[in-house]
């Protein structure tokens, strides 16, 4: 059996994320269900936790969610994390660019170099380049970085000129890393629907959304301050599908 809750785990947060899971594992084991005792975590918490069979819970983006997951998955619930501007269950892009960049607007870096995450990022790729594409232009896929925090780094150490990173890491970030002071803001994308929960197609859903949110409420104050955690929503899969998806990065260097 797998949990992995990776998308927001580091070193400040991953205590608080044991004692998340240890709360959700007893209220499934409560329920009649099995858990496994810890969190899987490195790589082994993304593709290869989110496409296991025995998956009991996970967390994933909306691109992957919408464009691969669909189906194959069990939907569970999406967090609230209390994101300004954001309805509950939401969140958005955060663009970073240097604090002695002169450029005032997103338009500015048309031809900028543009730092991403990974291709099947909602809110790396897919979220600014729609929102590009509302002002006529794409971003260019100049570095792939692997990680919100390293593309935000690379624009920080100049590498490349703007960057998006969803709104949390962004907090997170400006929470615990120093380098965030040689950046800022120069806008946000529209919200979209936060990352899901998910579990391995034919979970029952019921119980894992009631433990869940039983261990989002059972969090100790500090703790939820430290994860962002105000509680769980159900939002339709038929709202993570709604979202538009950009061309690829190759499509968009082959428009050049």
């Amino acid at each position: 059996m797998i949990a992995a809750l990776g998308m927001y785990d580091r070193a400040e947060t991953a205590p608080a994320n044991d004692r998340l899971w240890a709360l959700v594992r007893g209220g499934l084991r409560a329920l009649g269900l099995q858990a496994p005792q810890e969190l899987t975590r490195g790589a082994a918490a993304f593709w290869p936790a989110w496409e296991a069979p025995d998956l009991v819970l996970s967390q994933t983006c909306g691109y992957p969610f919408r464009a691969i997951l669909h189906g194959r998955v069990t939907l569970i619930g999406t967090p609230d994390y209390g994101l300004p501007g954001c309805p509950p269950g939401h969140y958005n892009s955060v663009f970073v660019v240097r604090a002695d960049d002169p450029r005032t607007g997103l338009a500015d870096f048309r031809h900028a170099r543009f730092a991403y995450n990974e291709a099947l990022s909602q809110s790396g790729w897919a979220a600014p380049q729609n929102h590009a594409a509302d002002l006529g232009f794409h971003f260019q896929p100049s570095l792939q970085s692997g990680g919100h925090r390293l593309s935000a780094m690379a624009v920080a150490d100049g590498r490349a000129d703007i960057a998006a990173m969803d709104a949390l890491t962004f907090a997170l970030c400006q929470r615990h890393d120093p380098f965030m002071g040689h950046l800022r803001e120069i806008g946000r994308t529209v919200p979209t629907p936060a990352l899901p929960y998910i579990a391995a197609l034919g979970a029952d859903h019921d119980a894992s959304f009631a433990a869940l949110a039983e261990a989002i409420t059972a969090l100790t104050p500090e703790d939820a301050q430290t994860l962002s955690l105000r509680g769980l929503v159900e939002i339709h899969s038929a709202a993570y599908l709604a979202v538009p998806s950009p061309p690829s990065p190759d499509q968009i260097a082959r428009l050049e």
